[in-house]
């Protein structure tokens, strides 16, 4: 069994949160960047368990439950706006949506 280190669990949990970043940047499509907003929350989620494993606490594994608990209400709202959005628009497209301020 292959036992990380808690700083390679560090960097990669920052490489995951900057892969999600980038991606809700730049990317137009809806459904992406929510995909990416639970990359982000993965990242931060692997760091909690980076840092519990290193001060020996199960504090960062309790929070890791809580962040997951949101997370997944987040996704089935967010879903559900994206859902919506698309019954009237017929797009996911970020700039589209956009046009609805107007």
């Amino acid at each position: 069994m292959i036992t990380l280190e808690p700083w390679m669990m560090l960097v990669v949990s920052m490489i995951i949160f900057c892969i999600g970043l980038l991606g809700v940047i730049l990317r137009k499509n809806l459904l992406i960047m929510l995909m990416c907003v639970e990359l982000m929350l993965n990242g931060v989620n692997l760091s909690f368990v980076a840092f519990s494993k290193m001060h020996q606490i199960l504090d960062g594994h309790l929070t890791v439950l809580f962040v997951m608990t949101v997370a997944a209400a987040e996704s089935a709202v967010g879903l559900g706006l994206v859902i919506a959005l698309f019954r009237n628009l017929r797009t996911v497209d970020s700039d589209q949506i956009q046009m609805l301020r107007d």
